[in-house]
């Protein structure tokens, strides 16, 4: 045999194996052919023009219509049996494709777009390749015990079952065989048949709550913790008309009320006030459950209760059991809503209600009015007191961004100059609750400080004691309860810029 034969012969050989048992068409370049008749020669090598597959694009799953329509699926694998079935037709006209959903799990939120993989990722599938026709070792292919055995119903009333076997060397392709008695196993797109070997929990939406859309998003009016480890209730309130223009003082219009009351910070509040719109499981534990499964999951006693109404009218209750850990040493709980069908794993940073404690979530501002929503105020320590009557030059047109030359102020009787009330007012505000002391007891006696703010967009009047507690720190009263703690360096100098009111000295705005 000629050299060049051979090499031919062993070219084709390599291509066969590399192309798993399909052909490879290949032809000499015409100069080649031209050296055989006496022309010259550049080259002998031989040029590919086209590589394909055997089997490659065979449709395996069809009616043989062009326009075929899935009526109904069934699979079988592992986790049991699935029933798919048409919740509504297509729409030619609108261009809308038939709608699936799980028989048995209507009452459900089931995922109708994953759903509809198992109708339509079948449904004119095509091979891969061919690997064996006429097969007699199936068990070679995974087909002897098929990861998924699915059957496909069509409008038309034809039948089609496949087979799924096991996943090929390569990784992105899996052994398939159409049940009509050939035996040939084909390879497909592993993608495309990968929902075939998924449970009934894989359909059904993660989402524990709905989120509305933002024009239809209702208004949390409270929000109540109940948790197995504190003595107390964690409840949050909305606290005034947040759309109101002059409504200052504190980013979050809703407010802690107990254990205490205090001011909350937007950015950490928000997602304990209304987290439980769209609040998304890691996984689902059961569905349909029984009061055998929801005890098991300690959701019968459970170890934290949210309760959040809105101002729709409708009530929302989160259950969550006690934080453990998955098997990838991630820290979830057990949840679901009560009455609800579902349980489900939820990791412990998204259920935040879990470990959340009022410090995580509350400003540290202690005075939280808007400088120009009060009408009175009044100020003792150090030995010297100031009273102050604050107006609007014009009552009927304040303006929405209003300024000290808007109003008018007196101390003790007296015009005052109503920046300078301004700037006092602001060190004011600035004093930070760095601790509850919701146990301490008020202390007998006067206290070194005391602040009487009437705050006429609230419509009360609001008073403030400042005790010495330690050498290092104040307690704070508000309205005769114990409510916090703040270092004591801030009421030392609170006390001297009292003292400055009247003296013309700048402020003290360091402590």
């Amino acid at each position: 045999m000629k050299k060049q034969a051979k090499g031919i012969i062993a070219l084709s050989a390599v291509l066969a194996a590399m192309l798993g048992g399909g052909f490879a068409y290949m032809k000499l370049n015409p100069s080649e052919t031209e050296g055989h008749r006496g022309g010259s020669s550049s080259s002998s090598a031989p040029e590919l023009l086209a590589t394909e597959a055997n089997g490659q694009g065979t449709v395996l799953v069809s009616d043989g219509t062009e326009d075929a329509v899935v009526k109904s699926v069934t699979v079988k694998n592992s986790s049991g049996e699935l029933n798919v079935i048409m919740k509504s037709a297509p729409d030619k006209e609108n261009n809308k494709g038939a709608v699936y959903t799980l028989d048995g799990y209507t009452d459900l939120d089931v995922n109708t777009a994953m759903v509809g993989t198992l109708a339509n990722n079948a449904n004119g599938m095509q091979a891969q390749s061919l690997v064996a026709e006429g097969c007699t070792d199936l068990a070679k292919y995974g087909l002897a015990s098929p990861s998924a055995e699915v059957e496909l119903t069509y409008e038309s009333g034809t039948k089609v079952k496949f087979l799924v076997g096991d996943a090929a060397p390569s990784s992105d392709i899996t052994y398939l065989m159409v049940d009509d008695g050939r035996n040939d196993v084909y390879t497909v797109n592993t993608s495309t048949v990968a929902n075939y070997s998924n449970s009934s929990k894989d359909f059904i939406e993660k989402t524990i709550l709905e989120k509305p859309a933002d024009d239809e998003m209702p208004e949390v009016e409270s929000l109540r913790i109940e948790r197995e480890d504190i003595d107390y209730d964690i409840l949050i309130k909305y606290d005034r008309d947040k759309t109101d223009a002059h409504a200052g003082g504190t980013s979050s219009p809703h407010k802690l009320v107990e254990p205490t009351d205090s001011y909350l910070t937007v950015e950490k509040a928000t997602d304990i006030i209304s987290g439980m719109f769209g609040l998304y499981a890691s996984d689902i534990h059961a569905l349909h459950c029984t009061e055998a499964d929801i005890a098991e999951a300690g959701l019968d006693k459970p170890f934290c209760k949210v309760t959040m109404d809105c101002d729709d009218g409708k009530s929302h209750v989160l259950l969550l059991g006690k934080v453990f850990a998955d098997e990838n040493g991630g820290k979830c709980a057990y949840g679901m809503l009560e009455g609800g069908k579902v349980i489900y794993t939820v990791s412990e940073s998204s259920a935040k209600w879990l470990t959340v404690t009022p410090s995580d979530i509350c400003s540290r501002m202690i005075i939280a009015s808007y400088v120009w929503n009060i009408t009175e105020l009044s100020v003792s320590g150090g030995g010297e007191s100031a009273e102050f009557r604050i107006e609007p030059k014009d009552k009927d047109n304040i303006p929405e961004s209003p300024k000290a030359e808007d109003f008018n102020v007196t101390k003790d009787g007296k015009e005052f100059d109503s920046e300078r009330y301004r700037l006092f007012y602001s060190f004011l505000v600035s004093t930070n609750g760095e601790e509850f002391a919701l146990d301490a007891p008020v202390p007998e006696g006067e206290p070194e400080v005391s602040v009487t703010i009437k705050d006429e967009q609230l419509g009360k009047t609001i008073k403030y004691d400042f005790y010495e507690d330690t050498f290092m720190r104040s307690l704070i009263v508000i309205d005769g309860k114990s409510k916090y703690y703040c270092t004591k360096s801030y009421v030392d100098t609170l006390k001297e810029n009292i003292k400055r009111i009247s003296t013309g000295e700048d402020y003290i705005t360091t402590w």
